[in-house]
């Protein structure tokens, strides 16, 4: 298995939808209109590929200069702890650069991976969630 990354291929929304079910990432899976807004209004989309076969999503926003937030971090179950994520967020750093930041929010099964990866927890963020 050789695992390919790349940051000028954006998938298909089907593509990213069947992972993120798969991965179980919880986001708006069933409106495939707003997952496709979601891809192509992200600054930077970095993926996985098994050959044809999408197995990883590293999905970004951001300034390049001073904050970047990574939304989404999801890899195919079957590849996990094959260091896919790790090396999508590795790439992810190398794109967005030294200037800025990178922030997220995690989902409760992820709080155990970020600090593995480089991540320091945070206890000074806020949100206003969204109505859906």
């Amino acid at each position: 298995m050789e695992i390919t990354y790349k940051k000028d291929k954006l998938p298909a929304a089907e593509q990213v939808i069947e992972l993120y079910r798969k991965s179980g990432l919880p986001r708006p899976i069933d409106d495939k209109e707003r997952m496709q807004l979601m891809l192509e209004n992200s600054t930077l989309v970095l993926t996985a590929w098994d050959e044809e076969k999408l197995v990883g999503v590293c999905r970004c926003l951001s300034d390049w200069v001073w904050c970047t937030y990574l939304s989404d971090l999801a890899v195919d179950p079957d590849y996990k702890k094959s260091g896919i994520g790790r090396k999508l967020i590795d790439v992810a750093r190398k794109e967005v650069g030294e200037l800025t930041m990178i922030v997220l929010l995690s989902v409760p099964d992820a709080f155990e991976y970020y600090p593995k990866v480089g991540f320091k927890k945070e206890d000074r963020a806020f949100m206003i969630a969204r109505k859906r």
